[in-house]
């Protein structure tokens, strides 16, 4: 499997690490407008998107929940199952038909446990990523509510 986006689980893994991870994966579909999980939720599991769209927002109180970014092919769909105490932090829902990897968080903490070498490649690249969004949400947040905008420009 070839991933070539920043927010991708596979991007960074070593061939070997890639391939234990790849095993424990089974194949799941979410029809569009599907809610994932919502904020708060126990974070059981996770996703690599392979074929769809996946909005990730944020509960605003007293107004509609604000999406903070979409994920797309490639990308994975899930980082709160790695942190106690393993509850999202964010919602989501399909945009469009997915298709997914799911995989079983406690199986694959419990890998990361017992093997150092995967687990540091894992939670390396795990926290690439929530640095990566963290940064784009902020980002999306200041243009939505600050009176300014993040004065960006794209």
């Amino acid at each position: 499997m070839t991933i070539s986006r920043t927010t991708g689980l596979f991007d960074a893994l070593p061939p070997t690490a890639r391939g234990r991870l790849a095993d424990l994966s089974r194949e799941v579909n979410f029809p569009e407008r599907t809610r994932i999980f919502e904020e708060g939720q126990r974070a059981d599991r996770f996703w690599v998107i392979r074929t769809g769209s996946v909005s990730l927002d944020l509960h605003v109180p007293g107004r509609r929940a604000a999406v903070v970014e979409t994920l797309e092919p490639g990308d994975l769909l899930g980082c709160s199952w790695l942190f106690p105490p393993y509850t999202w932090h964010l919602g989501a829902e399909t945009q469009s038909p997915v298709r997914a990897m799911e995989f079983d968080a406690t199986i694959v903490r419990a890998l990361c446990e017992a093997d150092a070498a995967f687990g540091r490649d894992v939670s390396r690249r795990i926290a690439e990523i929530v640095a990566h969004r963290l940064q784009g949400a902020r980002t999306r947040l200041l243009d939505l509510y600050a009176p300014y905008g993040s004065g960006q420009r794209g």
